[in-house]
């Protein structure tokens, strides 16, 4: 098999985006299709015309052309007499060729090929007068080339404009997958204000409105799953509270000094998970409502890292152009202590990276970007993509010595969403790199 050079895509590059693009149109496909079973039956109508034609009428027609032609040749006489010949060239659309010993003479000189003289059945039409001489009759001059070319540009005017009627009709036809796939798009985000628009009764205005039926079930399971984790969240509240009060007025003994520590880091693990879940159900709601403020975020930097149980371990590149922005204060500082914290834990030196984690802070082009690195042993790409999603975690076994429960990168995705940035998390090898850019619009 021949190989492709290289090269090859860049020097055809519209040609493969119009493949491209043709094969994922719908519209263009059918027009494609409308055009050429069009083509092919005005073929297959033509040919099977013709056959019936040549077939009944050229038996028939054959006596009557060659006494044409006799009559013709009688015409201009023998010996052949030239005025005669151009006379009758004049009249009719012929071509007429004399040869002989006496008269040579071309109606068409210099543009007789073609002009069927040089066809098998040129004898057909061809006569010898008694004194020697060959008289040819093929066509002439057609009437229609005469004149300019008219016919045959309206008629690839009017194919065109065929073609383009049948490209518009064709894209209103299938309207509705537009509305469909936009609609689809919004449901994936989470937006279900706004329904599918019913434009048709027919088909497709029914796959719209079972669309949209889904939609609202989905809704109604999304709200109803919502109000019941942030009904149990904060039912969970009270009574964890007296438990962990409780559990501080306990007598410290020394023999259940150990037990009451436990027994207190649990209950706060228990805390910030419901104040994480809490936290996360509000961002995820499409009406999430931000408390704005202009923030000095290389300040803000500053005090997050100096309240990290290993303030030492992280390392900052902060730079000095980066101007004050209007943003939730509470809400980044959960973002860059849940990274900061996921660094130290995971890829600072206690977890035996070779250097601590990296807190970038930079502006590029009207946005801000705050990186935060590791170097320790990173994510396998399998489970880079869901990092992100809510409890999962990269041990399967889930042990405790890890820490967390898989939340806190959701809360970092949610609250950048909420400010309008964009979250990535990528393999910086060696360790995990998590890039936040928010806007400075």
């Amino acid at each position: 098999m021949r190989k492709s050079e290289p090269g090859s895509e860049k020097r055809h590059p519209h040609g493969r985006t119009w493949h491209r693009r043709w094969r994922h149109s719908l519209r263009l496909r059918l027009v494609t299709m409308f055009v050429l079973l069009a083509l092919a039956m005005t073929a297959v109508f033509m040919g099977g015309m013709r056959g019936v034609f040549a077939s009944g009428w050229r038996e028939a027609a054959k006596p009557l052309i060659a006494d044409y032609v006799d009559r013709l040749t009688a015409e201009i006489g023998s010996p052949p007499e030239v005025a005669r010949a151009q006379a009758l060239t004049q009249r009719l659309p012929l071509a007429v060729r004399i040869e002989g010993p006496a008269v040579n003479w071309e109606s068409h000189p210099g543009s007789m090929r073609g002009r069927g003289f040089d066809s098998p059945a040129s004898a057909f039409f061809s006569r010898t007068t008694a004194d020697g001489h060959r008289v040819s009759f093929g066509l002439g001059t057609l009437p229609w080339q005469r004149g300019p070319h008219r016919i045959g540009w309206y008629t690839l005017v009017g194919l065109l404009l065929l073609i383009l009627v049948a490209f518009f009709f064709v894209r209103r036809l299938l309207r509705p997958l537009d509305d469909i796939r936009d609609g689809a798009q919004r449901f994936g985000r989470g937006e279900f204000e706004k329904p599918i628009p019913i434009r048709r009764n027919d088909e497709l205005g029914d796959l719209a409105q079972r669309i949209n039926t889904m939609a609202r079930d989905i809704h109604g399971m999304l709200d109803a799953k919502r109000a019941l984790l942030l009904a149990l969240s904060h039912e969970l509240r009270s009574p964890l509270t007296r438990a962990r009060l409780n559990a501080e007025l306990l007598p410290a003994t020394p023999e259940g000094q150990a037990e009451r520590d436990a027994l207190l880091r649990d209950l706060g693990e228990m805390r910030d998970l419901i104040s994480d879940l809490l936290e996360s159900e509000r961002l995820a709601s499409p009406h999430a409502a931000l408390l704005r403020e202009h923030v000095d975020l290389t300040a803000l930097v500053h005090d997050v890292v100096a309240d990290l149980p290993h303030a030492d371990e992280v390392e900052l590149d902060l730079s000095p152009d980066v101007p004050p922005m209007t943003l939730d204060r509470t809400r980044i500082r959960l973002l860059l202590r849940n990274l900061l914290d996921n660094a130290v834990r995971h890829g600072g030196l206690s977890a035996g990276a070779s250097k601590p984690p990296l807190l970038s802070l930079r502006r590029v082009q009207g946005a801000v970007e705050i990186e935060v690195r590791d170097f320790g042993p990173g994510v396998d790409e399998a489970q880079l993509e869901h990092l992100s999603e809510p409890f999962f975690r990269t041990d399967s076994a889930r042990q405790r010595a890890t820490g967390g429960v898989g939340l806190g990168m959701y809360l970092c995705r949610l609250v950048t969403q909420a400010h309008g940035g964009s979250f990535l998390l990528r393999s910086a090898n060696p360790g995990l790199s998590v890039l936040v850019r928010l806007s400075l619009s």
